[in-house]
């Protein structure tokens, strides 16, 4: 464990950090997989209602630095994909 008093504040910064990207991460893991859950069943008005909130929660992550803007539009685009190729 740290000794000096900079060294603690610094291991306390770490762990509130460490527990805020824990859970944007969790949110937006979570968010996908609703989507994913979604497109599985086949509805497709359900599914562009949770397209709209995952949307929402890929941008939050853009901003909250979870995720990089490309990889953001990458999955945006695949699952509007997805979404439009439902009948």
């Amino acid at each position: 464990m740290a000794n000096h008093f900079s060294a603690l504040k610094r291991a306390r910064q770490t762990e509130k950090r460490t527990a805020r990207n824990r859970a944007n991460t969790s949110q937006m893991r979570s968010a996908l997989r609703i989507m994913r859950e979604s497109l599985e069943k086949g509805d497709k008005a359900a599914a562009a209602q949770t397209y709209r909130q995952t949307v929402s929660a890929l941008d939050k992550a853009i901003q909250k630095g979870v995720l990089h803007e490309n990889t953001v539009s990458r999955y945006k685009s695949r699952l509007s994909a997805r979404l439009n190729a439902l009948k």
